[in-house]
């Protein structure tokens, strides 16, 4: 359950640094500072104080906030070290299901980057497919200590942006989500393709691809919801993968076997994980096509 920015705005102090204490990790003087800055009339601006107040803070302190986070474990930690909201975001981001090759990358990069600038790695997670998480990693070792350091603070931001729309209900929500969508038109009959099985797959690697999400198409060629909605789509390379050889077998349309076009796959690449991306497939048995749709 969210709680509503109305109730926030009222509750005594010690009450909202309760609430919105894990917001920044291992940081409830945060909140403390923010909650003087009451009532706000969004939750944009409940997030603008809170960041406020870091952005104020000693350089001591905001050092210690930086680092205060967990490390980004090849598999999440479950040992009680880790504080429940970061083992989940690192467990949605696949973390936990790395090869033993990955691990091993993703601790000598840890090392690396704890030698070189005395602090944990920091990245939102939610925002990276597992081959992203990895390049960003790698990228941002080559960093300056000055750059290096807002840029850890951005992702900090973020990560509180994400957290705060999760615990928080009220006007002006942050923009933390995106969407994956598509639909299915043959052009044969030139009409919605109904009933088409489609499944959308992360593209980890040249051999490894992970199941995103499963759905059939409804009578406007469209699924009934989005195939990922609620959340930032990760920075990674898709691939929707479309039935449509069964489509045409069920219309009666006589195929060779095997037929030219069974099922279809289409890669894009998604790099903005607010964005949306509209997806379609337009098909015969013989070809098909497809855009960014809006």
């Amino acid at each position: 359950m969210t709680i509503p920015l109305a109730d926030l705005n009222t509750m005594q102090e010690a009450d909202f640094v309760a609430a919105l204490g894990g917001v920044f990790e291992h940081a409830p003087w945060v909140a403390r500072e923010a909650a003087g800055a009451r009532p706000f009339a969004s939750v944009a601006a409940l997030h603008a104080a809170m960041r406020g107040a870091v952005e104020t803070a000693s350089d001591t302190t905001r050092l210690a906030l930086l680092a205060g986070h967990p490390e980004l474990a090849g598999r999440a930690a479950r040992d009680g070290t880790m504080a429940p909201d970061s083992v989940a975001e690192q467990a949605a981001a696949g973390l936990d299901r790395m090869s033993d090759a990955e691990v091993a990358r993703f601790a000598a990069l840890n090392a690396a980057y704890q030698a070189k600038f005395g602090l944990p790695f920091i990245l939102c997670v939610r925002r990276h497919g597992r081959a992203s998480l990895l390049s960003a990693f790698a990228a941002r070792l080559e960093s300056d200590a000055a750059t290096e350091r807002r840029t850890a603070e951005a992702e900090v931001f973020r990560i509180a942006a994400i957290r705060l729309n999760a615990l928080v209900s009220g006007d002006g929500p942050l923009r933390t989500t995106g969407r994956i969508s598509t639909h299915v038109l043959d052009t044969v009959s030139g009409r919605p393709a109904e009933g088409v099985a489609v499944s959308l797959h992360e593209v980890v690697s040249e051999t490894e691809t992970a199941l995103v999400a499963r759905a059939v198409t409804n009578a406007d060629g469209r699924t009934d919801a989005p195939l990922v909605a609620g959340r930032p789509v990760p920075i990674a390379v898709y691939e929707l993968r479309f039935a449509l050889g069964d489509h045409y077998r069920r219309q009666g349309i006589a195929l060779a076997e095997p037929p030219f076009l069974d099922v279809v796959p289409l890669r894009f690449g998604v790099s903005d994980p607010e964005g949306h991306y509209h997806v379609p497939l337009v098909a015969t048995p013989w070809s098909y096509q497809t855009y960014r749709g809006s």
